[in-house]
């Protein structure tokens, strides 16, 4: 016998589905990549924060250093129509929220390179540019974030950086800006160094965030301010949440081993203890599977109920079928003994033999060949019985069935009547299935009552305590009856008080099977003399 490959443990499945049920969200974070969206956007906001600052200081020191211009109302350039409403429609507040996101916004290309000027820098704005270089370069210190101011034509007046006096026209967000757009976007970063260590202050993120904001004055653009800086990875972020991110993780792996250990108690224990039940019914131990006490969930106690039921069944059919193999045995040893001895006695003595002797020895040997034919003809139709399944086109039509069959019977010589009128109501059964329980009682009381009995036929309809419509079918005879003491036991296959008369004990067995197929039933009832039988049949709709 080839072995069995390996099985995973129930527990240990669990614990598996457990942790993966812990480690979904996080793998759907990385993927959808909120989190690093959300540096980013932190990012975006400190950086418009800036920008509105570094333009409050322009607009300011544009009124010390050149007050005629900020007095002059075509100094500057005027908004876009699209923007002129965007930056009208509220006098005081203009919040600007922050909106990059890094599954639905695109990464721009690098910066490209700065050009050099191709005008002089307007004076005004450059006297401007000199009163907030140093301040930019301060701020820089503590806020990480590159800074430019340019003037209306795009040159640099004001920077962190190493571009004073050079244009940035080259650069979209500022071109959008002159116009009056308010611009956020995110272009690729290429390192100038190898990536920093995780605790630095340095960010190796591969990405930049460029915010860049138009100076506005009187609703005319005077300047625009370009700010720019990498946002912190995520790798950064969690290590200096480490010692927090640990004890989470340690509590979140508690509470999935707890639960998996609750859900093996709940499911795995009862279903070993399952298991050992059948595997003590399999080795043959009666009453080994019971319904678990206390199963902590209902499916459990469902599966618990049903296991234990179908072994009680199947213990019952064991049983069954081990009397039945013993009647059989039995019930066939008899002829086949007697067919034995008579062809010993035929072959030792045949020569011997009168005529009349070997007639007799013959005859035998064929009465036992009949009541063999007849006990494998009756055995097939228990078998039959059985097995048999009723189906919803299955119909009798009573009173045709009952005259055919009573009319058969006559010929053949048995007494029998009808109490008229039956119903004109079907059975739901097949035809020949009614045929065969009326047969078989027929039989019956032929073999018991001899030839002088006379068997009555009455059929009737009502409803039952449910409300089902139902045919009440009684057959009595006038013969000898049934003792209390076999009463109890004429539904038993193989038992008989007629096995002389050629009886097999098994018709009874098979009409009892057959209406237990079709929601039927089968009672002996109280009768004055002889044997009444009250059938129930369910009613053809």
């Amino acid at each position: 016998m080839a072995a069995s490959r390996p099985r995973l443990k129930l527990h240990h499945l669990l614990l598996a589905v457990n942790l993966t049920v812990l480690w979904l969200p996080l793998l759907g974070l990385e993927a959808l990549r909120l989190y690093d969206s959300a540096l980013v956007r932190q990012t975006e906001s400190e950086l418009i924060a800036q920008a509105a600052f570094v333009a409050a200081s322009y607009r300011a020191a544009l009124e010390r250093s050149a007050p005629q211009a900020a007095a002059d109302p075509e100094y500057g350039l005027p908004l876009a129509p699209p923007w002129l409403q965007f930056h009208t429609r509220e006098a005081r507040w203009r919040p600007r929220p922050a909106r990059l996101d890094l599954a639905q916004d695109t990464v721009h290309p690098p910066p490209p390179e700065t050009v050099e000027a191709f005008a002089s820098p307007d004076p005004h704005a450059q006297a401007v540019g000199r009163e907030l270089q140093a301040l930019l370069v301060d701020a820089q210190v503590m806020t990480l974030a590159g800074i430019a101011v340019t003037d209306t034509r795009g040159t640099v007046v004001a920077t962190t950086g190493p571009s004073l006096g050079r244009s940035l026209t080259g650069f979209d967000e500022v071109r959008r800006a002159l116009n009056g757009e308010p611009v956020s976007l995110l272009r690729e970063r290429l390192p100038d160094a190898a990536p920093p260590a995780i605790d630095s202050i340095s960010r190796g993120t591969l990405l930049r965030v460029f915010v860049a904001a138009p100076i506005l004055h009187e609703r005319r653009v005077v300047a625009t301010v370009l700010l720019w800086r990498t946002p912190a990875s995520l790798s950064q972020v969690l290590h200096g949440k480490r010692y927090h991110l640990l004890a989470a993780a340690g509590l979140l792996l508690a509470t999935v081993i707890a639960m998996s250990v609750l859900t093996s108690f709940a499911i795995v224990r009862p279903l070993q203890r399952l298991v050992r039940q059948a595997r003590r019914g399999t080795a043959g131990e009666k009453g080994a599977v019971t319904t678990l006490a206390r199963p902590v969930t209902r499916e459990i106690a469902d599966l618990s109920q049903a296991v234990a039921t179908m072994a009680g069944h199947l213990e019952q059919r064991a049983d069954y079928i081990r009397a039945f193999a013993a009647h059989v045995s039995h019930e066939f040893k008899t002829p086949l003994t007697g067919i034995r001895g008579a062809v010993e006695l035929l072959r030792d003595h045949f020569d011997t033999m009168t005529a009349a002797e070997r007639e007799r020895f013959l005859d035998n040997l064929d009465q036992d060949a009949l009541r063999l034919e007849r006990l494998v003809r009756r055995l097939l139709e228990l078998a039959r019985a059985d097995v048999m399944q009723a189906t919803p086109a299955d119909r009798a039509e009573i009173a045709p069935a009952v005259r055919r069959l009573v009319a058969r019977y006559r010929e053949a010589g048995l007494k029998v009547e009808v109490v008229e009128p039956l119903p004109a109501a079907s059975a739901a059964m097949a035809e020949e299935v009614l045929e065969s329980i009326l047969s078989n009682l027929f039989d019956n009381a032929s073999q018991h009552g001899g030839e002088s009995v006379t068997v009555t036929v009455a059929c009737s309809d009502f409803k039952n305590e449910t409300g089902d419509d139902r045919l009440r079918l009684e057959v009595a005879d006038d013969g000898s009856g049934i003792s209390a003491a076999n009463a109890a036991r004429v539904f038993e296959p193989f038992f008989t008080t007629a096995r002389a008369r050629g009886g097999t004990g098994l018709g009874l067995a098979v009409v009892k099977s057959l209406l237990a197929a079709h929601n039927g039933s089968i009672e002996l009832a109280p009768y004055a003399a002889g044997t009444r039988w009250v059938i129930e049949l369910p009613r053809a709709v």
